[in-house]
């Protein structure tokens, strides 16, 4: 389901499992906050835990949850002025219109629980991106959102004709093993203290292929490459 990164007084960092969901789905099952949170009181009973952003249930990888209320605010303040930075990676198999750059515009809802990407600018989701060609046709993306709109990685892919293999969404034609869209890194500042987190993927076929495995070791402090200008 999931397994710890790191753990602080204030904070924890789990990574987790694709096909997880962020909460419980009735008979489905716990989802991912309420089994960090049921591991933190086995040994605390009082101990809190406070949610500060999510991941779709289709994507693994890094999750940071607050053990204070103020720290929970904190984190707050750092998502909404986009002082976290959070890199994703994505494959696809189809030819994208453009191979790296930048990714804007309003997203609306469309049907079936979709989004769609607009050409208007009025309250745009922003992402750089850049890609590498891989075995079997395809292509690794390193994604670099600036704003945290619902399903922003995977309707951005999808705009360049791209959409991510294994999407249930926007790629319903695909047949992969799972969901190839995982939180690759974090890094950020808390409290003067500066913070690096990587969690490269565990499960998936197509990430852990050898040549995979080679690029996303070079991709490991994404922050150091010459991103598109924004």
């Amino acid at each position: 389901m999931y397994k710890t990164i790191a753990e602080y007084d204030d904070f924890i960092v789990v990574d987790k499992a694709a096909g997880v969901n962020f909460h419980d789905e009735g008979d489905i099952g716990s989802g991912l906050f309420s089994l960090v949170k049921k591991q933190l009181q086995s040994p605390n009973k009082n101990a809190e835990l406070y949610p500060v952003h999510r991941l779709d249930k289709m994507t693994s990888g890094l999750v940071i949850f607050a053990k204070t209320l103020a720290c929970a605010q904190t984190f707050g303040q750092l998502f909404n002025n986009h002082d976290i930075e959070k890199y994703y990676l994505a494959i696809g198999d189809k030819k994208p219109s453009k191979k790296q750059g930048l990714i804007k515009g309003d997203m609306a809802k469309s049907r079936r629980g979709m989004f769609k990407l607009l050409r208007s600018m009025e309250n745009p989701a922003i992402t750089q991106f850049f890609s590498f060609s891989i075995p079997n046709k395809q292509r690794l993306y390193l994604l670099k959102p600036h704003s945290g709109k619902t399903h922003q990685l995977r309707v951005a892919l999808a705009s360049i004709g791209a959409p991510i293999v294994g999407d249930p969404l926007y790629y319903t034609t695909s047949q992969a093993d799972r969901g190839y869209l995982h939180a690759f890194t974090l890094k950020f500042n808390y409290l003067g203290e500066n913070f690096e987190f990587i969690s490269l993927p565990s499960k998936g076929d197509f990430y852990l292929s050898a040549q995979v495995n080679e690029q996303l070791l070079a991709l490991k402090k994404p922050w150091q490459l010459n991103w598109p200008r924004l």
